[in-house]
Order: C-alpha cells, then sequence, then structure tokens
C-alpha cells in the first residue's frame, strides 16, 4: 500500500548480483455497450458507476475500485485517516476474513495493492481472467461490510507507522510536505495524505468506522473492470453483487480557498549521491479547464530539446526535469535540476530561472508544443498494450478528472493551443508564487521528526494464520488446478550477422515495441582501470547519431511520435504507420552513435561527479558492504567505477569499448506489436542487416563464487529513524538446475507469496513489527543468490530477525503441509498469464529466456515441474542449498540495540 506523490522515494536494494467523485444520487442509466472499443458502461440504482473494457491480449483481469475521498476528506486533525482506512481494508469484513483475502490472492496468483492520494483512494487486483467472479465477490464485502475493529486497528497501527518511518527518513519527502503546507495553507491539501505516527497513535477505530461510513458507499465510487472478460455477464454479476448495497449521501465537501504566501527557500540536506533544486509551484486541478495546457506545458519541459533538459545536455546540471503531483482541485508543479556533490545550487537556481524567464518572455516554442501534443495522443494508445494501463486511463478520467471517458481527455489534449501553454505558464510558473527546495548532499544527518511511537504489539497470541477455510464462492473456483492458457507463440529466427530475432504479433493496438539486448559485462569486458567507461558511452548515445546531431535525432523522433533509447539495452515504442521509420532512426542511433568529443568531455566530468557523490552515500555503502561478504576477494563484481578511473578515460577508450562489445552474434531483438514476423525481419535486416561482428564471442558470463562466510554490518544512515535490513547468502545453484522449482515453490511459503507467506504474517500481520517482509531467489546463469527484505525501527530488528530465523529453520527441518504447497503451486502456476500480460513484459521476457538460453515457453515448462514436486522435495532442497549459519546481514540506519 502506498501513497502517490511525486516526493522522492528511497530506491530498492539492488540484489542480483550485477548489483547494483461522484453526485450523492445518480438515476441509473441503461448501460452503453460500443462493438469497435469493446467498451460497456452501466450507473447501478445506487449510484455506482460502473466500465467493463474487453481486452484479449493476456487471460487475466484487473479491478480497480476507487472511492472518491482521500486525504482532503479526512478529519481536522487526523490527515492520515483515508491511508489508515485504506491499510485496514485488508483486514477483517462480514464473511471475508484478512488472511482469507491474503490466501485467496496468492491462490489465485493474483497481485492486490491500494493507494491513496489527495482526492480519492483505489484498490487494485490483478488476476487470471478465470477468477473474476472471486474478485467481485471480495470488493462487494469490503464495500459493505468492513468490521475495522480496534483488535485490528491495533495490530495494523505498527505496520502503517513503520510506512510512515520508511518515508520520513526521506529529507526529500519531508521538503515536499513543507512546501504543501505552504502553497495549500488552510485547505485539506495542506497536509499530505501519509499520515504521521502522533496522530496514528490518536487514531482509533471509531474515526476509522465513521470515516467508512461517510465515504464508502456506492455512489462515492467507480468500478473499472479491464481485461479477457464477457462485458454483459459481468455486469450481470456486478449488478447481483453490488446493486443492493444502499446509497448514502455523502458530507458536503469544503470548498478549496486559496491564500496567498509568500515564496520561501526550504534547505536540507540529503544522504543521497546528489543534490537537487526544486521549484515548486500552485498548477491548475484536474478537473479545471487548464489542466490539459498544464499537462502539455510539462511535457514541453521534459521534451530533449526543450531548454531545461539542455542544461543537462550542456553539463551545466547532471539532470533536469519536470512533473506535477496532481489534485482534482490543485496541484504542484515541479521544476528540478540535479546538482552533484559540492555543485554549485546557487548558479543551478540562476540557470533554471533563465531558463523560464525566457520562456516566459519570448513564450514556448510552437514546435515543442505540437511534439507534446503528439506524445500524449500517441501515449493513448500505448496504454492498450496493459489491461492495467488501459483500466487506469478510465479511472484517472472518471475518478481524478471527472471526465466522461479517457478519450475526452484526449479531446482536451487535441484543443490546446500554444496560446493556452504560455498563458499557463505566465499564471502558474511566476518567480514570486514558488517554494524553493535546495537538497544539498551530506553524509552527517539527524534522524527525522516524530520517529517514535506505537511500533507494534509485542503479542503473539494472534489468531491469524496461513490456511484458513475459504468461503463456499471461493473454494469452488479454486479449488481445481489447471495449466494455463499460454498465449505467446514468437517466431524466432537467426539473421545472418548473428542476432537472433524474435516475432511476436499482437493486434491490441496500433503500435509496436521493440526490446534489444546485448549480452555484456562491463566487470569482465572493460579493460583494466576503465571501470566506468560503460556508463560514459551510455550516457553518450542522446547526442544523436554520426548523420544527424542531438536536437535533429531527438525532432525526428518526436515527428512520429516515437520513444527510442540504444545503449546495451535498447529500446523503441512507435505507432505502426511509423515503425520503419522508428527503426532506422534506432538503427541510427544505436549502430552510429555520434559520440562527439564535446558531449564526452560533459559527460565524463558529469559521471565522476556523481559517483563522488554516490560513493559517500549509505544505499552505496550498503551495497558494497554486502557485495564483499558474498563475493571472494578479487572478484571481478567487486571492480568499482570510481571519479578517479572516468577522468583518466579517454574518447578512445569508449570508441574502443563500443566497437569491443557491441556486437550482433551477442544481440537478441524482439519485437511484439501490430507487425508480422516477414515485416519485421525484413525491416530489422534493413537497418541492423550491415552491423558485423569481429573476431571471437566473449566470455561474458562469470564463474561460480562459494558459499561465503556469515558477516554482520551496520551501515549508518543518520537521516534514518527506521533500519532496512537484507539478509542473503550464496546459493550453489544456476538455471540449469531444477532444483530451482523446488526453492521457488519453498520461496513462496516462506516469504516470496506476499501476504500468504510465512513471514510476512509472522512479522507484519501478527505482530506488526514491519511494514512487510519477504524472501527471494535471484537465479543467474552461473551466480545465484537468497536474500530476506524488510524494514523496521531499531528495536523491533532482534525480534524480526528472531522470526526470520525460525522460518528458515522449520522450512529446513520440516516438510511444509500439503496445503501450503498447494498454495505455492497455485501462486506460480496461475500467475504465469501474470508474467507476460503486457506488451512490455512480453517483449522483456521473451528476451531474457533467449539470452539466458532458456525455451520461449519457459513459465509452462516451470509449471511441469511444480505440478510434480511434493513437500519433502521441497524440505530438501532448502536443507541442501540454504545455510542459515552462512547469512550475510547488512543494516542500514541506526544500530540495533543488540545483535
Amino acid at each position: 500500500m502506498s501513497i502517490r506523490s511525486l516526493r522522492p522515494v528511497l530506491a530498492c536494494v539492488l540484489l542480483g548480483f550485477g548489483f547494483v467523485a461522484v453526485p450523492p444520487s445518480v438515476q441509473a442509466k441503461p448501460p452503453a455497450a460500443s462493438a469497435h472499443e469493446q467498451v460497456l458502461r452501466a450507473t447501478l440504482k445506487n449510484g455506482l458507476r460502473v466500465v467493463i473494457v474487453r481486452d484479449t491480449l493476456a487471460p487475466m483481469v484487473t479491478t480497480q475500485i476507487t472511492y472518491l475521498a482521500g486525504g482532503y476528506e479526512t478529519p481536522k486533525g487526523f490527515p492520515g485517516t483515508a491511508h489508515a482506512l485504506e491499510h485496514m481494508m485488508f483486514r477483517d469484513s462480514k464473511g471475508l476474513s484478512g488472511a482469507q483475502l491474503n490466501e485467496m490472492t496468492g491462490k489465485m496468483g493474483g497481485q492486490n495493492n491500494a493507494f491513496t492520494t489527495m482526492d480519492a483512494t483505489q484498490y487494485y487486483f490483478v488476476a487470471p481472467s478465470a477468477y473474476l467472479d472471486v474478485l467481485l465477490h471480495i470488493e462487494a464485502a469490503r464495500m459493505n461490510g468492513a468490521k475495522l475493529t480496534e483488535k485490528d486497528w491495533n495490530l495494523e497501527r505498527g505496520a502503517i507507522e513503520q510506512e510512515v518511518s520508511r518515508d520520513i527518513s526521506d529529507p526529500g519527502y519531508l521538503a515536499f510536505q513543507e512546501a504543501e503546507r505552504t502553497l495549500y495553507a488552510g485547505t485539506g491539501y495542506a497536509e499530505d495524505a501519509l499520515g504521521s505516527r502522533p496522530t496514528f497513535d490518536k487514531t482509533d477505530s471509531k474515526i476509522l468506522r465513521d470515516f467508512y461510513h461517510h465515504w464508502y458507499v456506492p455512489n462515492n465510487a467507480i468500478f473499472v473492470i479491464v481485461g479477457d472478460v464477457d462485458p454483459q455477464a459481468t455486469l450481470s454479476k456486478v449488478k447481483q453483487l453490488f446493486g443492493d448495497i444502499p446509497e448514502r449521501a455523502t458530507p458536503e465537501r469544503s470548498a478549496v480557498a486559496l491564500k496567498p504566501f509568500k515564496p520561501r527557500i526550504i534547505t536540507k540536506t540529503t544522504p543521497d549521491a546528489t543534490g537537487s533544486v526544486q521549484f515548486m509551484y500552485r498548477m491548475p486541478g484536474l478537473k479545471t479547464k487548464d489542466a490539459a495546457a498544464a499537462q502539455v506545458l510539462m511535457d514541453v519541459l521534459n521534451n530533449a530539446r526543450s531548454p531545461l533538459s539542455k542544461l543537462a545536455a550542456d553539463g551545466k546540471v547532471l539532470d533536469a526535469g519536470a512533473g506535477t503531483q496532481t489534485f482534482t482541485r490543485g496541484g504542484i508543479g515541479v521544476v528540478e535540476v540535479d546538482v552533484p556533490k559540492g555543485g554549485d545550487a546557487e548558479q543551478a537556481r540562476k540557470d533554471m530561472d533563465g531558463v523560464l524567464d525566457a520562456l516566459r518572455t519570448h513564450g514556448v516554442p510552437a514546435d515543442l508544443v505540437a511534439a507534446a501534443k503528439r506524445s500524449e495522443l500517441a501515449d493513448a494508445e500505448f496504454k492498450k498494450n496493459s489491461a492495467v494501463s488501459l483500466a487506469s486511463a478510465w479511472s484517472q478520467a472518471l475518478a481524478w478528472q471527472g471526465l466522461d471517458s479517457p478519450q475526452q481527455a484526449e479531446e482536451q489534449i487535441r484543443n490546446v493551443t500554444v496560446d493556452d501553454v504560455n498563458r499557463v505558464l505566465r499564471e502558474y510558473l511566476k518567480p514570486d508564487q514558488r517554494v524553493t527546495v535546495v537538497l544539498t548532499p551530506n553524509p552527517d544527518g539527524k534522524r527525522p521528526p516524530q520517529s517514535a511511537g506505537f511500533g507494534g504489539t509485542e503479542s503473539f497470541a494472534s489468531n491469524d494464520k496461513l490456511d484458513v477455510p475459504l468461503p463456499s464462492w471461493a473454494e469452488k473456483a479454486l479449488n481445481r488446478l489447471e495449466m494455463p492458457h499460454w498465449t505467446l507463440h514468437p517466431t524466432q529466427m537467426k539473421l545472418d550477422n548473428g542476432i537472433t530475432l524474435i516475432v511476436q504479433p499482437e493486434k491490441i493496438s496500433k503500435t509496436v515495441t521493440v526490446y534489444g539486448q546485448i549480452d555484456q559485462n562491463e566487470n569482465m569486458q572493460a579493460p583494466e582501470g576503465q571501470k566506468g567507461v560503460s556508463q560514459v558511452l551510455s550516457a553518450l548515445f542522446d547526442y544523436g547519431t554520426a548523420t544527424l546531431d542531438r536536437d535533429a535525432f531527438h525532432k525526428a523522433l518526436d515527428d512520429i511520435a516515437a520513444r527510442a533509447s540504444a545503449g546495451p539495452s535498447f529500446t523503441l515504442a512507435v505507432p505502426s504507420a511509423d515503425f520503419d521509420r522508428g527503426m532506422q532512426l534506432l538503427a541510427d542511433n544505436e549502430l552510429h552513435p555520434a559520440l562527439p568529443a564535446k558531449a564526452f568531455a560533459i559527460k565524463q566530468q558529469s559521471i565522476a561527479r556523481e559517483l563522488a557523490g554516490r560513493m559517500q552515500s549509505p544505499r552505496y555503502k550498503m551495497n558494497q558492504a554486502l557485495k564483499r561478504a558474498l563475493l571472494p576477494k578479487g572478484d571481478e563484481a567487486l571492480r568499482e567505477a570510481t571519479p578517479q578511473k572516468v577522468m583518466k578515460l579517454t574518447l578512445n577508450d569508449v570508441k574502443n569499448y563500443y566497437a569491443s562489445t557491441y556486437r550482433p552474434d551477442m544481440t537478441t531483438i524482439v519485437v511484439v506489436g501490430d507487425v508480422t514476423p516477414q515485416q519485421a525481419k525484413a525491416t530489422v535486416e534493413k537497418y541492423f542487416g550491415q552491423w558485423k561482428a569481429k573476431g571471437n564471442k566473449p566470455v561474458v558470463v562469470p564463474h561460480k563464487v562459494p558459499l561465503n562466510p556469515a558477516h554482520y554490518e551496520v551501515v549508518d544512515n543518520p537521516y534514518a529513524s527506521q533500519d532496512t535490513v537484507l539478509m542473503a547468502q550464496n546459493l550453489d545453484m544456476d538455471l540449469k538446475n531444477a532444483d530451482r522449482y523446488a526453492l521457488d515453490l519453498g520461496n513462496d511459503v516462506l516469504g516470496g507469496n506476499g501476504f500468504a507467506s510465512r513471514l510476512m504474517v509472522d512479522v507484519r500481520v501478527r505482530h506488526g513489527y514491519a511494514y512487510g517482509a519477504s524472501s527471494g531467489l535471484d537465479i543467474g546463469r552461473s551466480r545465484s543468490m537468497f536474500y530476506v527484505y524488510y524494514g523496521s525501527d531499531p528495536q523491533k530488528v532482534p525480534m524480526v530477525d528472531s522470526l526470520v530465523h525460525k522460518n528458515l529453520a522449520a522450512m529446513r527441518d520440516t516438510p511444509v503441509s500439503e496445503d501450503e504447497l498447494t498454495n505455492a503451486r497455485q501462486y506460480e502456476i496461475r500467475s504465469i498469464p501474470l508474467q507476460v500480460a503486457s506488451v512490455n513484459s512480453i517483449a522483456r521476457s521473451l528476451a531474457t529466456w533467449s539470452i539466458h538460453g532458456e525455451p520461449l515457453n519457459q513459465p509452462m515448462i516451470a509449471a511441469g515441474h511444480y505440478l510434480k514436486l511434493n513437500a519433502e522435495q521441497v524440505r530438501a532442497a532448502f536443507r541442501k542449498y540454504l545455510r542459515p549459519d552462512r547469512l550475510v546481514q547488512v543494516v542500514l540506519g541506526p544500530a540495533p540495540k543488540k545483535h
């Protein structure tokens, strides 16, 4: 569960060995169906608005139910109430316990979550379409029967406070909170929807029940269902389950009365590798007439050819961009540049002011406005490539924008003029109407305020458990396990120059997506003393081709509304009508990069300065501590890119690395979309066919490593109130070892299946010690790793550690129950359609399987193993490969009280 916001977010630890509102009463309307769009819409007698879209890309479905109440509607003094209720909706309801919900989600092979914004709260599922009936029952039970007991709140409060601890450990988020309070003082937008530990300590179940009673009603909700479903049958079931839930009038919403404010500067230090200067402005809300023009303005600022982007291209800043944290009746626009540790933030601010002053004076370039509009309209077509993104487009349009459909949002974009964009720029992005945030990298910081609180119960008396009996409507649907329907039938070819070409035609949209991957390994291929050369090379592809300079290259992409990137992984997303031109531009960039000397000097300096800060950041130190503990001394994966090494590089070093590592015989290209295999082959050969390899193929797969010794290390993060904990060990395992499948099933039982796994139930559900706890496997071609990951207050770390070791011992010593094994099988097998449920995931999955030497129906091969494995084989695999006494544990944050 999360809060959607434009604030910086703590990055996940790199785990691989690469390391890294509707009116209160609505009259019933007859449903309307569109045969062309496969859209069925209805408003039930109780006011629930329903949109059902048939999408046959994969045999899956996503449901998104949005209640039009968020942070703005929370009681005074309790700004996190909507967020707290979001959490509680995953606990007990009438006829559906939280344990049953968790088990059903796992058995379906599904994913569920929720997020709270300032204006609405959404709950979503993704699951195989065969289980739509189960999803509908779940949402009906939650809409009409959430229990919200004090007992459940006392348990969940510990978890939500751990989430707060995580977010307030980020100085960037704290600065965003301060900016919100200044820009929207006196309104419901002044306090972020996250909430705080003190307010959650004051919150009780009555406050939650009152909020639920006032706002969680059908006439205040929008239900979007997208996937491989029968729209009419789905609507009938929605009417059956939701039609009798009574409507209730919702409270009157207070008006947004904006007050004048004085511009201010917020300065904070940050543990991050780089700093930033951010200009934050009030922006028009999503339901206002200027919303579309504001979006186009942000697109213009983000365009690679914009004067803002050129600050980074010219080396004045490390990076630059713009975005909006949107509300329905307001928003916060952010224009931001990143600066290196020790960089001149004041000069960066002046450079930003210079860009914005010039745009306000002379207006935005008309061709960038046209490019932004083309991109927005093309993006609407690209959203069809995923049921989830298509459902989100409908939810966004109806719930947040107050529109009738995503097509209405597209029409608003079409109607935007250059004058509209300039008016919004001059009205909203005023220098005397902003909050400036300056974040400066500094390893010395202070713990965040409000970091002490409830923190979780010490009781082990909870009755929450796995393998609970399911309601009859779920038991029947989930009782029988069958092999899933495999929808991919790609054509695989080997071109004359060695390129592996894989084509998967899909007619879901008028687009084509290309994903290419060159099998390379800088740790093994970069000459001695040149680690970092790949990063410098990758940064230079942005500067165009041998025939098109940077502006000309990006304009050519803008002209066809294409998105492309070159490098060891290269991508193209383009309307199918312009597939040929898009491939021409991609190949020109990938095979004939400009690599200009001036750009080399800029990027060399920028990357060296960024590295200097990164190497002092707590996250980097945690990552390095983990690698040093897992890998033998002198291992190639321990090579580090340093500022000194990068500054010693020459342009010839970069060109030589390109010539030796960018090879067609090490390249896989996957083409997915509105294209035939013959057309794709002809186009790839046309533009990539002259690419030739020289010399023998390089070795890019590292040697195996031995089992590591135990190790414990604390990496201080002076800014954090919460500890981030990673426990890991090497595995004597690779992709060709069939024991991996037994480990997969065991890991699902242990911590890989969300709330349906032992660690999450033990650590979060029963005790509230952590926001989450999970385990995972990273299985590679030669190196593999098992890990456990969680975040918790320092005083809770010993308790979580104890639970982790108890559960690991149980996995090694006792066979899992047949129910648990069945759950794991069901999760693994039924989740297969979700792994390839979007065009992007199809492309990346096919490329990965190909490069790893696996069959292109690898999940189905795995499913056959899962069906045959028994509980003793799972226990034996854990006993053979997992060594809890050899775990490496790295703690990022305050030192735990004991270890």
